[in-house]
């Protein structure tokens, strides 16, 4: 079980319902930096969402897309890096790093999705995990994502 459902578990905080839908200031330390970082590398669309009431393996889908495949890897490359720095954490797994359509960073209770733009449109995990519900970016993020660190300098 991933480590952030057992917490809660243990805790024995919060209704179902409150469970199923966290709010911005909920999410994981760590999904919060590997959105931020993705931002910081102009990564767009970028969506969370809440598996635990549907899905065994994961709670979180972070999914992001990128224009091009060079900017996949360096979305990618950011977040793992920022993870490692800061909070010493790296992924379990990576997936598709080389051909760069689809990369998947596994980091057990979430996985980070990075997309070119076509595939993820193919492929539309939104669609294929419609029944799990959509988190709201904190503020911070939902205004600039996709910006990176110019959105200051216009």
């Amino acid at each position: 079980m991933p480590e952030s459902r057992k917490l809660t578990e243990e805790s024995g905080q919060g209704t179902q319902a409150e469970a199923a839908q966290p709010s911005p200031a909920e999410l994981d330390e760590r999904v919060r930096l590997a959105l931020h970082a993705a931002g910081e590398k102009k990564a767009h669309d970028l969506v969370v969402l809440d598996l635990r009431e549907v899905a065994s393996f994961t709670d979180y889908f972070v999914i992001a897309s990128g224009t091009n495949v060079r900017q996949v890897q360096a979305v990618a490359d950011e977040v793992q890096e920022q993870l490692r720095k800061h909070l010493n954490v790296r992924p379990a797994r990576v997936e598709g790093y080389n051909s760069a359509e689809w990369v998947l960073l596994d980091y057990g209770d979430f996985i980070f999705h990075v997309f070119e733009e076509k595939s993820r449109r193919f492929y539309d995990l939104e669609r294929l995990w419609r029944d799990a519900a959509r988190v709201p970016l904190p503020p911070d993020l939902a205004a600039g994502a996709g910006e990176g660190s110019l959105r200051d300098e216009r």
